[in-house]
């Protein structure tokens, strides 16, 4: 039963991230000009089709007061990560929902992971492989995610999903190609344990702002072993690390994300009903513990 819930508690969070940028998960397609060895992920842009919106129609959020809109009592409470740069400051109260993941399994070596076939055409083979019975919680995690990453593409943002530590280097390295050899990864971290995935949290502290004309954001996936599905943004972003307290005491400390120009997102994107802004204005949304959010940094100066 705790896998089963898991389970759905990452898909529908995956679901939200995916829906409120405005698309869908895509095919593995090759650009003329990836590097060789870097298999590339296209989602449609922001301005495409929200094919997932019906998804976020459904549940009730169970935390009232501090909603944004009239979305705030019909969401589910997975899509509750949302919030606008307003919100931004100590001693705001926000409904925030932090799955709980446990320790994200350790990535594979390149050489191992290009030993095991990351395909769903080989999905009768991976279950056997892992000894995971059909149909069982295990097996359709591993066919979700094989799918996800496996959907047609269109043009738009750069997808990714890697399956070792050297993949999603290469591919992070050739996202910032032109704006740094350097980069960084910030996380969110709980520093107290916390069976409760949705509650009013409080701004403490925004301890630190980061512009990110470009970023990539790595979600990790439902797999035996890790996969992060990245996809990169290059509009204006800035990344902020904060620190939460939850009104049962959980401390968190976060790392959220805030999407400065969303004029070319689609205009009935579900981010604006749930947050109750209109189309072009920013839109900010947490990072569960597991995820990255990769930067480019400036030369390192030697002291």
């Amino acid at each position: 039963m705790k896998l089963r819930i898991s389970f759905w508690s990452i898909f529908l969070h995956f679901l939200v991230v995916m829906c409120f940028h405005g698309s869908g998960a895509r095919e593995m397609a090759r650009e003329d000009n990836i590097p060789e060895g870097v298999n590339v992920l296209q989602l449609h842009s922001m301005d495409g089709k929200d094919e997932n919106k019906h998804v976020h129609d459904t549940g009730h959020m169970h935390v009232h007061g501090h909603g944004h809109g009239h979305s705030s009592s019909h969401m589910d409470p997975s899509a509750a990560i949302l919030f606008t740069m307003k919100d931004l400051k100590p001693g705001k109260t926000l409904p925030i929902y932090f799955p709980r993941k446990g320790v994200p399994p350790l990535m594979q070596s390149k050489e191992e992971a290009d030993s095991i076939p990351f395909s769903s055409a080989h999905l009768q083979n991976l279950l056997d492989f892992f000894s995971f019975s059909p149909g069982s919680p295990k097996a359709k995690a591993i066919e979700f995610t094989l799918g996800a990453c496996e959907l047609k593409h269109r043009k738009g943002e750069t997808k990714f999903c890697a399956t070792s530590k050297e993949s999603m280097i290469d591919f992070v390295s050739y996202m910032f190609r032109q704006d740094s050899q350097y980069f960084r990864a910030y996380s969110t971290s709980y520093l107290t344990k916390s069976t409760t995935l949705l509650q009013n949290y409080t701004i403490l502290e925004v301890s630190k702002e980061i512009a990110a004309p470009n970023m990539v954001g790595c979600h990790i996936m439902p797999y035996p072993y890790a996969i992060y599905y990245c996809h990169a943004h290059g509009r204006e972003n800035k990344v902020f690390e904060v620190s939460l307290q939850s009104e049962n005491g959980d401390r968190v400390d976060a790392v959220s994300v805030c999407h400065l120009d969303t004029s070319d997102w689609e205009h009935d994107n579900v981010s604006f009903r749930m947050l109750g802004i209109e189309h072009g204005d920013p839109v900010c949304h947490f990072f569960p513990i597991g995820d990255l959010i990769w930067v480019p940094t400036p030369r390192p100066t030697l002291d």
